[in-house]
């Protein structure tokens, strides 16, 4: 599979030959080191609370990793970068501008000396993403690093469930799959799972890989999925398929073909198999407990209860670990609210509506349609899930969708030492 990746790429990728407009030739192992720092900063956003592992591992342990994971990345982004050579994008501008409420709320410390801690890890997480942007130019490039890492990441899942299937579904979760490795939670997984899924389908739909190749990402992936019974990533990636093929129907014919028929098996699924799909998406919790979002709304509304002075309106409480009251917020948009305030939660939605609109106001192609399979996909994980305010994977799959709008670079010929030559008339050459 990864070899059909990489061989899969649209024209324009990394500028390995340093012919497009403001670029210099770059050496012939950087698109490896770019998708190695890609890999770090996936590695850092993993995080270091979940369920027991099968071998215990400190907190203190993973945060080193996580953070070391960070700083290693920033570095090798410079040295790749030296120039400093950037593009623009509004994306990392907009994330730029989300660290002033964030330092703003952070100092006064009401939140303890982690807020502050927080801010310079969003800042070398936004930095690395500027250094990354030289090579944005709208091609697959970061969408294949995306899917290498996060199979690598659930491959680790299945693995511990295959060495101890007790310690990877734990009755404190209730029998959800759960990372018995690296301490991985089953929203997390199923997160993963659910966005290659979505963009390796989306890569067989454009010609980009084959179907064998792509069942090797997609099948485990389901299953893996499946066991998790999150019912978010489950409707994302369901929500986020539909609009990233519906962009491709008028210009595919493979989508207008996928497309029907996934119209007529979800009917058959939902005729035929109707109580075990009830089963799977209640979990065993009672309708009352659904309908309360397994608890969230209580969380919700004490947050926004609860009293805040003007200043903590606008900036918010500072970074913190995205709860309230000592229990998980799971709202991007509240959780930005309680921690950056009305600056944060504008800057936020600002993200989410650049982005849409330049991939509504984008041709038809293969990598607007992953796009907005990103988009979409955080768009509606927001609502029980946070992390569109700090260094989370969230960001990381808006940074990909940025990557997929950059517009690529206007190409020029290298310049050469040898003067141009100067075309003598033919009469003239044969002494005529």
């Amino acid at each position: 599979m990864g070899e059909d990746l990489r061989r899969a790429g649209l024209p324009g990728g990394a500028d390995t030959a340093g012919t497009q407009s403001g670029a210099e030739p770059l050496p012939a192992v950087t698109p490896k080191l770019v998708g190695i720092v890609w890999a770090l900063l996936i590695l850092n956003t993993l995080g270091s609370a979940g369920a027991e592992t099968i071998i215990p591992l400190p907190r203190s342990l993973i945060q080193m990793v996580t953070m070391g994971a960070l700083v290693a990345a920033f570095t090798l982004a410079l040295a790749v970068n030296l120039r400093l050579r950037i593009r623009a994008s509004a994306f990392v501008l907009l994330l730029t501008l989300l660290l002033v409420p964030s330092v703003i709320s952070s100092v006064q410390l009401e939140s303890g000396l982690g807020a502050l801690f927080r801010c310079a890890r969003l800042a070398l997480f936004v930095g690395t993403l500027w250094l990354l942007s030289r090579w944005w130019d709208g091609s697959l490039t970061f969408v294949r690093h995306h899917i290498r890492m996060y199979f690598a990441v659930l491959a680790s899942v299945a693995a511990g469930a295959v060495i101890s299937p007790g310690t990877a579904r734990p009755e404190i979760y209730g029998g959800r799959l759960v990372g018995a490795l690296w301490p991985l939670t089953p929203p997390q997984i199923g997160q993963y799972a659910a966005v290659i899924i979505g963009l390796t389908v989306l890569l067989v739909l454009g010609r980009r890989t084959d179907r064998a190749g792509a069942a090797v990402i997609i099948v485990p992936s389901l299953i893996l999925l499946a066991l998790t019974h999150t019912r978010t990533a489950t409707l994302g990636l369901l929500t986020g398929l539909a609009l990233a093929i519906g962009s491709l129907v008028l210009t595919s014919a493979a989508a207008r073909r996928f497309f029907t028929w996934a119209v007529l098996c979800t009917a058959v699924a939902a005729v035929g198999f109707a109580p075990a799909l009830r089963a799977w998406f209640l979990r065993g919790q009672s309708q009352e407990h659904l309908t309360s979002l397994t608890g969230r709304a209580k969380v919700w509304d004490a947050l926004l209860a609860a009293p805040r002075t003007t200043a903590e309106k606008s900036f918010g409480m500072g970074l913190g670990d995205k709860s309230f009251g000592g229990l998980p917020i799971d709202n991007s948009w509240l959780a930005v609210y309680h921690e950056q305030g009305w600056t944060g939660l504008t800057l936020v939605a600002a993200i989410i509506i650049v982005l849409g609109g330049v991939a509504l106001l984008r041709p038809p192609s293969l990598p607007r349609a992953c796009a907005i399979f990103l988009i979409s996909y955080c768009a509606i994980a927001s609502y029980t899930e946070a992390g569109l305010g700090d260094a989370s994977p969230y960001l990381l799959h808006l940074a990909v969708a940025a990557s997929l709008l950059a517009a690529p670079a206007a190409a020029t010929p290298l310049a050469t030492s040898e003067p141009p030559r100067r075309r003598v008339p033919r009469g003239a050459r044969d002494g005529r």
